[in-house]
């Protein structure tokens, strides 16, 4: 079948002026100016600036985070900033960043506290400008997601090692704070760790728990919902979260053992009772119980309570050697005292919105670790995590009433990042003139708008 459309040719040149590409990124270079971001950055890292250094560390750093925020996933990607001066100003060259990552790595534990501090600071402001809409302000607990995923590596990478599913790479974990299902979420701690680093080594659950902790406001950090899978359900763990004068509040997946097993049969019919589906509503073939005074809790941490699920495999599902009587069972472990055991069971399954945040920071430069040096990599991780941050910060800053809201970081790329424009000048001006038929474009001047009016940090 041929086609009978008409096809102009179009003739390329590289003769045009004024204009600019991804202009959107507009939105990510105000949130660094009104989280105070980029002063925190500056004043932390300044020990690791050369005498007469024309680049402030501080600003290659947060370029760096701007760069995967807008898709990079290598440090050459900086290139993208630096051929546009009008839109992001100066940019250091290639070998001025790889210097830069050279002198943090060789100090990594001083590195990593300072870019560490500098985003604890900038989150506060944050979640004080976001104001209602900022986690924890409506007095509920604030969900800390804890999760390990694997990076796989091509190359022969420091500590890269084989991973317990067959490949070969890195197994960082990871903890991010969940904005609810009208929201995004932010990193608060990515632990970087060998690939043959085990699911459930308490002690870094421990290590990732404390990092993210410190990223919190210090009035929110007893506002706290700990949620993980089985691989956080060790006795050590659970310990040290109950540790007199933490005040945090745990749902932690539990592993189906033998006396959990016997005491699901020995539980009547009558105790179990209607699970709910995603919008809180009775689902269908899926129940919940309280098993705890069944078991014998001894060496677990005071006030835990078991609670298992129980639902019909969906039809063409392998059942499990765990599963009974033709019924797939689940179990996890919380000390909250109130409230239904069906929300505490819908609670402790929205943990699974940990696998979409782990995704969308793949695609912000974690699914590759570019550098060789473990300590290099580790300074990585946190350019990730700035670049997430910054994506969660403006999207709660200028979009929080939106459907953008909920944008993931391809979707906010494609609509609002990559948009391009017209720079032009005049009565002592710079204006940005977007396409008139651009869909997006009232989306994105109004939260230009938005964060052009909060004020920045004194």
């Amino acid at each position: 079948m041929k086609t009978i459309a008409s096809q102009r040719k179009i003739e390329a040149s590289a003769d045009g002026s004024g204009l600019v590409s991804h202009t959107g990124a507009l939105l990510l270079l105000h949130t660094l100016r009104v989280t105070g971001l980029d002063r925190a950055l500056s004043t932390q890292l300044q020990r690791w600036r050369p005498a007469r250094a024309v680049h402030d560390p501080g600003k290659v750093i947060a370029d760096l985070a701007l760069a995967l925020a807008l898709g990079g996933d290598c440090l050459a990607d900086i290139a993208l900033l630096r051929s546009q001066p009008d839109l992001f100003g100066p940019v250091a060259s290639d070998p001025t960043v790889s210097r830069l990552i050279d002198r943090l790595a060789a100090e990594p534990a001083r590195a990593l506290k300072a870019i560490r501090t500098a985003r604890a600071q900038a989150r506060q402001r944050a979640w004080h400008l976001t104001g209602q809409h900022a986690p924890g302000a409506d007095g509920e607990l604030i969900p800390l997601d804890i999760d390990a995923t694997i990076v796989i590596a091509h190359s022969d990478k420091q500590q890269a090692a084989p991973t317990w599913k067959k490949t070969f790479g890195f197994h960082p974990m990871t903890v991010f704070a969940d904005h609810g299902q009208d929201g995004s979420g932010e990193p608060l701690a990515l632990l970087l760790r060998p690939g043959n680093a085990g699911s459930n080594t308490a002690a870094d659950h421990i290590d990732a728990t404390r990092l993210a902790l410190a990223q919190l406001p210090r009035q929110r950090r007893r506002q706290v919902l700990i949620r993980t899978d089985s691989g956080g359900g060790t006795h050590e763990f659970l310990a040290w979260l109950t540790r007199p004068g933490r005040w945090l509040s745990y749902s932690i997946g539990f592993t189906l053992t033998d006396d959990i097993q016997a005491a699901i049969l020995r539980l009547p019919s009558s105790g179990w009772t209607p699970a709910y589906d995603a919008d809180g509503q009775i689902r269908p073939g899926a129940w919940v119980a309280e098993l705890t005074g069944l078991l014998d809790l001894t060496g677990w941490p005071k006030g835990m309570r078991v609670i298992a699920r129980k639902e019909r495999p969906h039809p063409g599902a392998q059942l499990r050697f765990t599963d009974l009587d033709g019924h797939r069972f689940t179990c996890f472990v919380t000390n909250t005292r109130r409230g239904q055991l069906a929300d505490l069971e819908l609670r402790h399954r929205r943990r699974a919105r940990c696998e979409d945040r782990i995704r969308t920071a793949k695609d912000t430069g974690l699914a590759n670790l570019p550098l060789h040096d473990f300590t290099q990599n580790q300074i990585w991780c946190e350019l990730v995590a700035l670049a997430c941050e910054l994506l969660a910060w403006m999207q709660m800053l200028a979009l929080h009433d939106t459907e953008a809201r909920r944008y993931e970081p391809k979707r906010l790329r494609l609509r609002l990042f990559a948009v391009a424009g017209r720079l032009v000048r005049g009565s002592r001006r710079l204006r940005l003139r977007l396409a008139a038929r651009w869909p997006w474009a009232c989306t994105l001047l109004t939260a230009l708008a938005r964060l052009q009016a909060l004020p920045a940090p004194t």
